[in-house]
């Protein structure tokens, strides 16, 4: 049995923003067919070969998760983490991101675990970007 790609789904407030966000942002592409706004429905992005980010509006998103409330934006559950080869790298996709409306929390730099930044997407969403070595 070959395991399927795991999905990551975030709640979002606004398909063509996020869409752009993590097309222009972080690079990444998108799959699926197009629905009547121009954009895949449903809205995913390919990370790697085993994960897939998913974005849901908050009112789906919702109804998806039944009465558990979705939380309040800028209140993040988990912290997402991209894992790139230089610190070069890093500064590059935190500073893509911040030109495609992210908000940087943290400025790349070194750490006792490498050379990271932290950055939110237009959901507030927090991102790590992080390099093992600097």
């Amino acid at each position: 049995m070959t395991p399927a790609p795991v999905i990551l789904s975030l709640p979002i407030a606004d398909r063509p923003t996020s869409y752009r966000f993590y097309r222009d942002g972080l690079g990444l592409e998108a799959v699926g067919e197009l629905a009547d706004d121009g954009l895949p429905e449903p809205l995913q992005f390919v990370v790697n070969d085993g994960l897939r980010l998913m974005l849901v509006p908050t009112g789906g998103f919702g109804w998806v998760i039944g009465r558990h409330e979705v939380a309040p934006r800028g209140q993040s559950e988990c912290l997402l983490n991209l894992t790139v080869d230089s610190p070069v790298d890093a500064d590059t996709v935190v500073e893509r991101a911040r030109a495609a409306g992210a908000e940087v929390i943290t400025e790349t730099s070194d750490h006792p675990w490498g050379y990271a930044g932290v950055f939110a997407d237009p959901d507030g969403h927090l991102w790590m970007v992080s390099a093992a070595e600097s």
